[in-house]
């Protein structure tokens, strides 16, 4: 998400760092490349006017002019203003009320919405340790249905069984009173969504947002239609008492123009956005986090957070553990490694949040990519465990069995062993008294070009 624009930001505000003295005019020139680059990423017209009048009278500002680093006072302006745009800070659901508290998801057809209300269920249990239950009310898509069913049972969510022949009002109450029953956190309430906005639909929504009282009412929005997200949204709003957003596919969204325009046109807070297909793909939305990887300048908040979230203990202690014995770091360890990197959206999920990592030469992401990651995993697990353990015993006749039983070529298992002995003698440096600014000293000669500690 915010490719191109943190790609056009990064240059214009690097150009602006260059100069050692900023005039009015050369902040001129640098808001109307950030003007563009705004509007190229789908942002709302409107919204772009006002974030460059507010950049733009702080620019000029004394404090600016006379700033000793007038082009990194810019920076922080902009990103100061993205924050504010955004919502300045995270919103929670509100949950505090009597059980169950219910969530009203509102949207059109083919946002994700029956997808979100899965994510948001797992994310509720997982994180607040709620006990949540599922129903859907939409009572014109047979397989919508069936659909949140599988989603509730993969996540291990209550689910209130309905069927097409029932009105959604009465499907509403049944499942409230269900999740009362069984002692229930929080019942979420899926809803029909349509292909355009009409009276017929929002009568029907108004309608049932009446019945059950919801302590939120969200909105869910596709970031990748851009302005025409704002407008449903707009639309919406003018109908329910909404009180936040969810932002869906926002991996398959390089403009992000839906998650710049929609806090400032509707006034309703960004409450979570979804950053790829799987149940654990949702995450909250912190303004001052998502305006930061946008200036190129990282989120490493997050990707300790996701961390913490999805990476083995067990394992890590284990290996911890045996690197501290003086125990050698095998093949089996290396897999292992690049599956809890999988898990956390490969190395485009991490590089993503590093600071500067929009502006690594693509010469080197290749390098290290997704398919790579996959690649190594296949020829690993083609190695007896004797071979993993003791690399060492890899002869020609060995690799060329191994090559055939990953689908590659001898080359790509001579490749892995290399990047392994690298990692090993790594593993080596951490285990020791200062392991880490050891680990950190050797890393430079060890990373493909453009990758520098």
């Amino acid at each position: 998400m915010f490719d191109n624009l943190s790609d056009r930001l990064s240059k214009v505000l690097k150009d602006l760092r260059g100069h050692g003295r900023l005039t009015e005019e050369n902040i001129s020139e640098a808001l109307r490349e950030v003007r563009m680059a705004l509007l190229e990423a789908d942002v709302a017209l409107a919204v772009v006017k006002d974030f460059i009048e507010h950049v733009k009278s702080r620019a000029i500002a004394q404090e600016v002019m006379t700033s000793l680093t007038p082009g990194q006072a810019v920076i922080k302006i902009v990103n100061e203003e993205l924050v504010t745009l955004m919502g300045e800070a995270n919103v929670s659901l509100n949950l505090n009320t009597q059980a169950p508290a219910v969530i009203l998801m509102a949207g059109l057809q083919g946002a994700g919405k029956t997808t979100t209300v899965a994510k948001l269920g797992r994310w509720l249990k997982e994180t607040q340790k709620l006990k949540v239950m599922t129903v859907s009310c939409d009572v014109y898509r047979p397989a919508a249905i069936e659909q949140l069913k599988v989603l509730a049972a993969e996540n291990e969510l209550g689910f209130h069984a309905s069927d097409t022949e029932q009105k959604p009002i009465a499907i509403a109450k049944a499942a409230i009173k269900h999740a009362s029953e069984q002692f229930m956190d929080v019942l979420i309430v899926d809803t029909a969504g349509r292909l355009h906005i009409d009276d017929e639909m929002m009568e029907e929504v108004r309608q049932l947002h009446a019945t059950v009282k919801p302590s939120d009412t969200i909105f869910v929005i596709d970031s990748m239609i851009g302005q025409d997200a704002v407008n449903s949204a707009q639309a919406f709003d003018s109908a329910l008492p909404l009180t936040g957003v969810i932002l869906t596919k926002t991996d398959g969204d390089a403009r992000g123009g839906a998650a710049l325009s929609v806090r400032h046109v509707t006034g309703k807070p960004i409450l979570f956005m979804g950053t790829g297909e799987k149940s654990d793909e949702l995450s909250p939305f912190y303004p001052d986090r998502v305006a930061s990887r946008i200036l190129g300048m990282g989120d490493l908040l997050s990707l300790i957070e996701e961390v913490e979230q999805k990476a083995d203990k067990d394992k890590a202690e284990k290996l911890a553990k045996k690197l501290k014995k003086g125990k050698g770091f095998n093949l089996g360890d290396f897999s292992d490694q690049l599956q809890q990197m999988k898990s956390m959206g490969g190395m485009g999920g991490i590089l993503d949040k590093l600071p500067g990592g929009a502006q690594i030469p693509e010469a080197a992401l290749n390098q290290v990519n997704d398919k790579e990651l996959t690649k190594l995993q296949a020829i690993i697990s083609s190695m007896t465990v004797k071979e993993r353990k003791k690399p060492a015993v890899i002869n020609g006749s060995r690799k060329k069995r191994i090559a055939n039983g990953s689908g590659t070529q001898i080359q790509d298992v001579n490749r892995l062993l290399k990047q392994f002995n690298q990692m090993q003698k790594m593993m080596k440096k951490m285990s020791k008294k200062g392991g880490m600014a050891n680990m950190m000293r050797g890393l430079g000669g060890n990373l493909p070009p453009g990758f520098r500690p």
